[in-house]
């Protein structure tokens, strides 16, 4: 493998801005970039400080050629590095995951123009309108306008030459009010494009004027006594008011506006686009984009923006973004919105962009599962501080009455779910009455010694149900097994959902809806259900024990036998003479009968 000399190159490149390539041994493109100034990005490359990330520098590895194209400016630089990662997707840049070709809302170029949806964009004058992300909301529009304006849908060559001339007659849809017939002169030229520019006014969120003009007309028409024609300029009206108010989310003083939020993981990223009319929203959409070499939010944004403006062809002056992009250009004002109703536009598109990423997890997760757990794990390594996956977690948690019949549960988790078959109960054996501290201490020191003695594989995430004490407790029976440097430990508080870690006096708070807050509090209330039932199992087995110890001649050693063979109170005192001397002798067998006999 022939070896670069990037020294040579960078003395060719000049610092103004543009557009660089990288080229690999079988010259192909493998990246594109943008700069404000060449010579300085691509330098910054070779630079050992800068290449920190792996896949960086197998990409600068593979570089054989360093072609470049300058511009007159930065926004310059950003449009084209857009248009030819686009056309060549080369393999270490962004990929834009999102092939569809979505449909558009055509005002046909011709006399009394047809307006229909297509999918397919043909230069001959026509206006279009969209691309509409949503398929649904299209055709909901196309709905309002053919239920407010009566417009042809027939393909014919309606110029005046073939008015005057009488070639056509008027169709059904004429006879159903559909149509105002300008096929035969029914309806002038004029009046018809009256319509059209209404309509454009609609789908460019211009609405306001077209209702104010409505309203003008229904006087006027009522004023001249024309009571039916004002009836149906209401019913106009009342449609678009109401089409108004479903589409209108802030203010309408923000006009021609663009928002744009972004959400994204080590491996995606995904951003949602709003444009805004006059406080309507009229287009939106969130695209996926692929991460190749660790990209950063801002220049996936930069990179999404470009797309986004170039797609919808917008040339707002004003775009609302979640935090500042380094992009000089006098004609675009990038505004981060603090308070007031441009930071509720980049809330709702944070919200849109939160619920697709979702969406689009949950999709690829269920036909992955392997994948969540991954991912689910390692957001509990990050959450909580850790250094390895915690695929192994037990969680611990005591349960007695009164200090009565004191036993501890352990729960198991593997790979964040519950591993029922390795759950274990203990009797407490060395604490007298009800101390938790003390009941802990014990059940961590004898699962660990004896996972210890049987050559077991250590947990790396023990989680304790309790505070600082319980976790206090757990940590002396690790530390005295020598093991508390090997595995992570903490303590879970019920009040607040408080993490507690050893010598930390201040506890760690997950966000209430946070994955590993949820997989913690899984494990605390799996553990207290399957203490509890243990607890309660022993508790009702000692008072079955005391009721038999009720009866004369029968001792506590003996009532446990009983219950051990005949498994409940009921089956002993449903039992026979002959069965009950299986277990006890004539003299108890007798007292038994009496006793029940007497009940």
């Amino acid at each position: 493998m022939s070896k670069f000399d990037y020294k040579e190159e960078l003395k060719n490149i000049p610092h103004k801005p543009g557009i660089y390539q990288f080229w690999d041994e079988d010259n192909e493109l493998i990246y594109i970039g943008k700069a404000k100034d060449l010579r300085n990005r691509v330098g910054s490359y070779f630079n050992k400080d800068y290449n920190v990330n792996a896949k960086t520098r197998v990409l600068v590895s593979k570089i054989r050629n360093i072609t470049f194209t300058i511009v007159d400016t930065e926004v310059d630089a950003w449009l084209l590095e857009n248009s030819l990662i686009k056309k060549h997707q080369p393999r270490y840049n962004v990929m834009l995951k999102d092939d569809k070709t979505y449909p558009w809302i055509i005002i046909k170029n011709e006399h009394y123009p047809r307006i229909f949806w297509t999918r397919r964009i043909v230069r001959d004058g026509s206006k279009y309108l969209g691309p509409y992300a949503s398929v649904s909301m299209m055709h909901n529009i196309l709905g309002l306008i053919k239920e407010t304006y009566p417009l042809r849908t027939c393909n014919l060559a309606l110029n005046k030459e073939n008015i005057q001339k009488g070639k056509f007659k008027v169709c059904l849809e004429y006879q159903l009010g559909n149509c105002k017939g300008p096929c035969q002169d029914y309806q002038t030229e004029d009046d018809y494009d009256h319509s059209i520019n209404e309509i454009k006014d609609i789908l460019t969120g211009k609405i306001g004027g077209v209702l104010r003009n409505l309203k003008n007309d229904m006087e006027q028409a009522v004023a001249d006594m024309n009571f039916e024609y004002a009836h149906r300029l209401k019913r106009k009206f009342e449609l678009l008011e109401n089409y108004q108010s479903k589409s209108t989310v802030v203010n309408s003083s923000i006009t021609d506006v663009d928002v744009f939020s972004i959400a994204s993981d080590e491996k995606y990223a995904f951003v949602n686009y709003l444009k805004v009319m006059n406080g309507t929203i009229i287009q939106t959409q969130t695209i996926e984009l692929k991460k190749r070499l660790d990209e950063s939010d801002e220049e996936l944004l930069t990179l999404a923006i470009s797309e986004f403006r170039t797609r919808y062809d917008s040339h707002s002056k004003e775009i609302i973004v979640p935090f500042d992009i380094d992009l000089d250009d006098q004609s675009i004002k990038f505004t981060v919105p603090k308070l007031g109703e441009k930071r509720k536009l980049l809330d709702l598109s944070e919200k849109n962009v939160r619920f697709f990423r979702k969406e689009k997890i949950d999709q690829y997760e269920k036909l992955n599962p392997e994948v969540r757990t991954e991912r689910l794990l390692t957001l509990m390594m990050k959450d909580l501080r850790m250094n390895t996956l915690p695929r192994h977690i037990e969680c611990f948690d005591n349960s007695n009455f009164q200090g009565k019949y004191p036993v501890s549960a352990i729960v198991v988790f593997k790979d964040g779910k519950p591993s029922k078959k390795d759950y274990r109960h203990f009797n407490v054996k060395t604490v007298e009455g009800p101390d938790d501290f003390a009941t802990m201490e014990e059940a961590v020191h004898r699962r660990y010694r004896r996972m210890l003695d049987e050559g077991g594989e250590l947990p790396q995430l023990i989680v304790i149900d309790g505070g600082k004490g319980q976790l206090s407790s757990a940590m002396k029976s690790l530390k005295l097994l020598g093991i508390e440097k090997q595995v992570t430990i903490i303590g879970i508080a019920k009040r607040l959902e408080e993490l507690y870690y050893p010598g930390d006096q201040y506890p760690l708070y997950l966000d209430k809806k946070s994955e590993t807050l949820k997989v913690i509090q899984h494990l605390r209330d799996e553990a207290h259900r399957f203490g509890i039932t243990f607890h309660r199992k022993k508790r009702d087995q000692g008072t079955l024990v005391t009721e038999l110890e009720l009866i004369e001649g029968i001792g506590k050693t003996t009532a446990e036998k009983l219950l051990k063979y005949f498994k409940s109170v009921k089956k002993v005192r449903e039992a026979t003479e002959e069965v009950l001397l299986e277990v006890v002798n004539t003299k108890q067998a007798k007292a038994i009968l009496a006793y029940f006999e007497g009940k």
